[in-house]
């Protein structure tokens, strides 16, 4: 086995909360060393619960790995820091809104002085030009302005008594992997160039650009009741009688599903079937289509035996489970899928494990979480600032560490 593929590749993480600090994470988990930047009041992660002692799960599955220096930019010293850490950087990421660390001599043209060969990603709302460049974005307020929010309020029309937002910030974490994308893209462009440059990474284009129901509904083109795309959003759930719960890949509604669930279930006499003879009509009556396809169901005493008839149209069966349930499963066993690390109280956190298994590297293990400022002394000694410089900067609260929330500093 060879080494992680991104050994040897430096970052400088000015990052925060999540989509910047899940974009570093990945980078981390695929060998790169990551030196974590935080202001005096830490990253706004680190107040995410549960905490085990005072450290935040939240924080901890983003940023185990990272080593951590805590600075305050407002001090000349601090930045002076901040810059030899940039010095050989290959890649910066940041996720402030733009402009941010203009005012600290740390935006894409300051750095470039020193290190032209940098690939500077910049993750925002809205990108770093353009009306809406100075506007807060947050996961959900970003899922309100694209659209997501709007096609959830549309699939469970009459179901939510009030329109919600979505339990995940997919806003933050898709953001987090096109910045992953970004730095990769960059890093090869460098190695043909010997060029770096500057990649500026919205999640609102982002959000766009996931949304595989996006030029269906840009056209404006009338579906005729048929769902969207190829009817993902409306693959339906069933109860069985033991209470667990089955989803089945695609809507019945969705003329090509709807051949495939019939040639399953062995059923072509409902093809002829009046009532379900197109998109709407299967719609109205989508009750009834949904009982055959129950009643079907429950003749099978075992999930492998259905999960084979069902493959062999083309489709697919899902358990409802928990993330505790699936955490326990074989196939997480057997993936990897949930690993250790280490909680700073002692004891072991469960996370999730890596997505990618390579078969010529070898990744490394899972990282510890440093509490804010906890690596100071030893990154600035790997940048060559004497120990009394150190004392000295600590004494007049430049360089911060702390192990708790409650703003007291060490």
């Amino acid at each position: 086995m060879s080494t992680a593929p991104l050994a040897g590749v430096k970052i400088v993480d000015f990052t925060r909360v999540l989509s910047g600090p899940s974009c570093t994470k990945a980078l981390g988990d695929l060998g790169a060393e990551v030196i974590k930047v935080e202001p005096p009041s830490g990253d706004v992660g680190r107040a995410g619960v549960p905490h085990v002692g005072p450290m935040s799960l939240y924080y901890v599955q983003q940023n185990a790995g990272k080593r951590v220096i805590s600075l305050d930019l407002n001090y000349s010293e601090a930045r002076q820091v901040a810059i030899e850490l940039c010095q050989d950087a290959d890649v910066i990421v940041e996720n402030f809104r733009p402009g941010t660390l203009n005012r600290f001599g740390l935006a894409y043209e300051d750095v470039i002085q020193f290190n032209p060969r940098v690939v500077y990603v910049s993750i925002t709302g809205y990108g770093q030009t353009g009306p809406w460049r100075n506007r807060p974005a947050y996961a959900p307020t970003v899922h309100a302005e694209t659209g997501l929010t709007h096609m959830l309020e549309q699939h469970y029309a009459g179901a939510m008594t009030e329109l919600r937002n979505d339990a995940c910030s997919h806003a933050d974490v898709y953001t987090g992997l096109q910045g992953v994308i970004a730095v990769l893209a960059g890093l090869q462009h460098r190695s043909k160039t010997g060029e770096g440059q500057h990649v500026d990474v919205s999640m609102a284009a982002t959000m766009l650009s996931v949304n595989e129901r996006a030029g269906a509904l840009l056209s404006g083109i009338d579906v005729n009741d048929e769902p969207y795309a190829l009817s993902a959003n409306e693959s339906p759930i069933i109860e069985l009688p033991d209470g667990s719960r089955l989803t089945l890949s695609g809507s019945p509604v969705f003329t090509p599903t709807f051949r495939r669930y019939c040639s399953m279930m062995r059923r072509p006499d409902l093809l002829q079937d009046p009532r379900y003879a197109n998109a709407t009509l299967r719609r109205e009556n989508l009750a009834s289509l949904m009982q055959e396809v129950r009643a079907w169901i429950l003749t099978f005493s075992d999930l492998e035996l259905l999960q084979a008839q069902v493959s062999e149209a083309s489709l697919a069966i899902g358990v409802v489970r928990s993330v505790n349930d699936l955490a326990s499963s074989e196939w997480a066993k057997d993936w990897g899928a949930i690993v250790e690390v280490d909680d700073r109280a002692g004891g072991k956190v469960r996370m999730p494990g890596r997505p990618w298994r390579f078969s010529r590297s070898e990744l490394p293990a899972p990282g510890v979480p440093y509490f804010q400022g906890e690596c100071n002394a030893e990154i600035m000694e790997e940048i060559g600032i004497h120990k009394d410089e150190v004392e000295e900067l600590k004494k007049r609260r430049i360089l911060l560490s702390r192990r708790s929330l409650v703003a007291t500093f060490d």
